[in-house]
């Protein structure tokens, strides 16, 4: 018989075998394991599109208002020295009616507290009536008169205006501001009528209408509204200088002239409106809301 080799006992040949075993136990748990984590991560949403801004105007602005005048004017004075020359005591009063304020403008705002605007305003007729009340003298006669003035006026305003905010409170914003620029004041059908105790005989003269162009400034107060982003309401007040008015040439009632005018001097107005301001600037869109995170089990 040949030589005899030793066999392996049992226990030996089992270890092998125990330690595959053992190696594949261990990836199965930690394969498991791996599982176990990656389900309680959470799943990522998918990206969100934002749409592109709105294209942005800066801070520019439109405007429309509407309101009433309460207008005076300081003198109204016939432009032959002469006629005044008699008199020893001069008495005159007058008032306008209250009339519509229409207007329109464009502006932009620099920061959050200033801003400036060019309007335009049509000014609606307004109706005039004037006494003068006089004592005078010719030839050593006293005598005594009175004068009843009768027209109605009418102005386009255009001013450029700077204003400041002077910071919100619940949505309302008080405000200054000033303006500069030029009125058209127009004087139509306007009539002199009167009677003196030397002469004791009633007087008519009459003037065409006339146009005339002054420098006219403005001081403004008032509150605004913020309704949303781009619309604001104001309630204002503006006191509003806009120079004199002229009639045409004055003509009695038979045809004769001295070539002469009425001047009404400073005309002046207490303005209360009631704007609307659209704004053109865009707020940055509010950011997307956070996704909430999406577990699994």
């Amino acid at each position: 018989m040949g030589p005899r080799f030793p066999m392996a006992s049992p226990a030996e040949g089992t270890k092998p075998m125990r330690s595959v075993k053992s190696l594949i136990a261990a990836g199965a748990a930690s394969l498991f394991s791996t599982l176990a984590f990656a389900a309680d991560m959470p799943i990522a949403p998918p990206p969100v599109y934002a749409p592109p801004p709105a294209a942005d105007f800066g801070g520019w602005y439109l405007r429309g208002d509407i309101g009433f005048s309460n207008q005076k004017v300081k003198d109204v004075h016939y432009t032959r020295e002469s006629a005044y020359t008699p008199m020893t005591s001069f008495n005159q009063t007058s008032a306008f009616d209250t009339a519509g304020i229409y207007g329109v403008g464009v502006g932009y705002r620099f920061n959050s507290w200033f801003r400036a605007d060019i309007t335009g305003q049509y000014r609606g007729n307004s109706n005039f009536k004037g006494t003068d009340r006089f004592n005078a003298t010719a030839n050593g006669v006293p005598y005594s008169g009175i004068d009843n003035y009768s027209a109605s006026k009418s102005e386009w305003l255009v001013l450029a205006n700077a204003y400041v905010d002077l910071g919100t409170w619940w949505c309302i914003t008080p405000f200054v501001g000033a303006g500069v620029g030029g009125a058209r004041v127009t004087i139509a059908n306007f009539t002199d009528t009167g009677i003196n105790s030397f002469t004791n005989a009633p007087s008519l003269a009459s003037a065409p209408t006339s146009s005339k162009w002054n420098f006219a400034w403005a001081a403004h107060a008032g509150l605004a509204y913020n309704v949303n982003p781009n619309l604001v309401l104001e309630l204002a007040y503006s006191y509003v200088d806009m120079g004199e008015g002229r009639t045409g040439v004055l003509t009695t009632y038979d045809g004769q002239t001295t070539g002469n005018i009425f001047k009404f001097k400073d005309i002046t107005s207490h303005d209360l409106k009631l704007g609307l301001r659209w704004n053109f600037d865009n707020p940055p869109p509010p950011p997307p809301p956070m996704m909430p995170l999406i577990r699994k089990g």
